[in-house]
């Protein structure tokens, strides 16, 4: 959600906890914001007292096309001029507007919530409304938020109590709601993925399982529902967290720090927090981070630590440490450049600051623009498998994400690629979106789809395909690669973990061109061919990878895919 708040330029630093507003001064050049954008989703509007039919038309017109610049949101600051300057509004006269503003988003089928007032002379007054419309073919608008962080840091406990609407007791009772499988009940330790989810109503007010029965409810109720990817924070997992993140394709990152583990300089987590960071930063995905368990420990020691993290050389961000709504708009506001990482510190014992952080899940923009999710939906089919279940008398069920196109119930599709090469046709029998049975899923989405038949040999990293795609699979492809980091350096047949969308396998570094004897070293970039090592997958070009082996990393682009049948040939 592009806004005014950003009154610093990309790449230079905000004052820390900055009020974004001026306070109340008559000096002009106190009361004076950046020009009104002309592109994206802000708008200024000194006033909308009683407009004619004919300006309240184009007004709705002007509305319309902000909603779409901002994803299905706008942020409208009502009081405020064209050049900036902050005019402000008698009580009566913001009255008189805001039910102008409500009008237009009615007629839209939108709706608006203030988000902040503020006096800036004697008697007037800014405003900066939200309006929020969901789109016509969606129930509501839907943000995925992956969940990292270090083991022990607090990431399942807060997604119980966020999720679950109850304070945890001190000893992880939130978590028992979250947490999938015995072992892990067991050790405390999250090994696998799972979903929660947080909606909001129009009004933004929180709709969880303590307000709702079901999944369903939730959903049916919430105007914007947030998708919680819990991942694994233990090292010995970071390969399952790695593929929850490339596999899911999540809006943003939200970075769970313990605040003892600072104070009691805990390495493993503090490295993992690290790892994780830097591997948000690699797939270019915005991410704030939540210090956790203040209720133990104060976290002036984990913020210093933080701050000096992301100043650090190779991140250079802009730490912003959220104490107010307005720092929860201005941290908001910041999200789709990626330059502020905002810094919560709350605890899931005592609810200290969980309101603003259910503030900041309830504003964070959507990352997709509504165009953009309409070209995806017009692609045909490709749904990554993350997860397979074989469930008695009901058979195969596959769990992942829908990158492009349209699923519905009875969509015949083929799933593939076997140890073969080839791809069998199935038929999708029903369909379950968070937790909760539906008829349809649409590009982005996840879900889990059941099958009409048992069909041995499957496997995570498929795809189920619609019949009007290509259905080659390979073992060699191209790839553009850039080394983050290396110890020594990479040479012809160097093995490493190749991470593609949903894929992980072992691949060898079979060919490196535009590279001398020396190898490839850290940050060196260069085109190579990858083989894969035990199975042929299914590889599009222009696809993301990440590459790790111990301590070394890479990032690429898929260039150029060798069929399967091209090779046997």
């Amino acid at each position: 959600m592009d806004s005014f708040l950003d009154l610093f330029d990309p790449g230079t630093s905000p004052p820390t906890n900055c009020d974004v507003w001026p306070e109340d001064n008559d000096d002009d050049d106190d009361t004076r914001l950046p020009p009104e954008p002309q592109m994206g989703n802000v708008e200024y509007k000194l006033k909308l007292t009683s407009p004619s039919k004919l300006r309240f038309e184009h007004l709705v017109t002007q509305l319309k096309w902000r909603l779409r610049e901002g994803h299905g949101e706008a942020i409208y600051e009502i009081g405020v001029e064209d050049t900036g300057r902050l005019t402000g509004l008698s009580s009566d006269d913001m009255k008189s507007s805001l039910i102008t503003l409500d009008q237009m988003a009615h007629k839209l089928g939108a709706t608006t919530s203030v988000l902040r007032e503020r006096s800036v002379r004697k008697d007037k007054i800014v405003a900066e409304v939200l309006v929020r419309k969901v789109p016509d073919d969606q129930e509501c608008i839907e943000v995925m938020v992956a969940v990292l962080g270090g083991a022990d840091a607090g990431k399942s406990t807060l997604l119980g109590v966020l999720a679950h609407g109850e304070f945890d007791n001190g000893r992880g009772s939130a978590r028992l709601n979250v947490l999938r499988h015995l072992h892990e009940l067991r050790s405390g330790r999250t090994s696998s993925i799972s979903h929660e989810i947080l909606g909001f109503d129009a009004e933004g007010d929180v709709i969880n399982y303590q307000k709702a029965r079901t999944a369903e409810e939730i959903r049916d109720r919430s105007s914007k529902l947030i998708t919680f990817l819990d991942l694994a924070g233990h090292k010995k997992y970071l390969k399952t967290t790695v593929a929850g993140l490339s596999g899911y394709c999540p809006n943003h990152v939200m970075l769970v720090v313990s605040s003892p583990a600072v104070n009691v300089s805990s390495p493993t987590q503090l490295d993992m927090t690290k790892e994780h960071m830097d591997l948000a930063l690699a797939l270019r995905l915005p991410f704030c981070i939540v210090v956790t368990k203040t209720d133990i420990t104060p976290a002036d020691n984990t913020i210093n630590w933080l701050e000096s993290v992301l100043k650090s050389i190779g991140r250079r961000k802009v730490p912003l440490v959220i104490k107010s709504d307005d720092d929860v708009i201005t941290a908001s506001s910041a999200q789709p450049t990626q330059n502020v990482v905002p810094i919560f510190t709350i605890s899931s014992v005592t609810g200290e600051n969980l309101d603003l952080l259910t503030r900041f899940l309830y504003v964070l923009p959507p990352s997709l623009s509504i165009k953009e999710k309409e070209r995806l939906e017009q692609e045909c089919c490709q749904f990554q498998i993350d997860e397979i279940f074989k469930v008695p008398e009901i058979g195969t069920i596959v769990g992942g994400v829908l990158t492009q196109g349209v699923v519905n119930i009875a969509s015949e599709l083929v799933i593939g690629p076997l140890d073969n090469g080839t791809f069998v046709p199935v038929t999708v029998q029903s369909i379950h979106r968070n937790k909760a049975p539906c008829r349809v899923v649409k590009a982005t989405q996840s879900a889990s789809l059941s099958l009409e038949k048992v069909i041995p040999g499957l496997r995570n990293g498929m795809v189920l395909l619609g019949l009007g795609v290509n259905h080659s699979a390979c073992i060699f492809f191209q790839a553009r690669i850039v080394v983050l980091y290396h110890a020594t350096s990479i040479h012809n047949g160097f093995q490493t973990t190749v991470h593609i969308g949903n894929i992980r396998q072992t691949a060898a570094i079979v060919a490196i061109m535009e590279c001398d004897k020396r190898g490839m070293h850290t940050n060196d970039s260069a085109s190579v061919i990858f083989k894969f090592a035990r199975h042929p997958e299914y590889v599009t070009e222009g696809m993301r990878l990440l590459f790790r082996e111990g301590q070394t990393k890479g990032i690429g682009i898929v260039t150029q895919v060798f069929d399967l049948q091209v090779v046997a040939g």
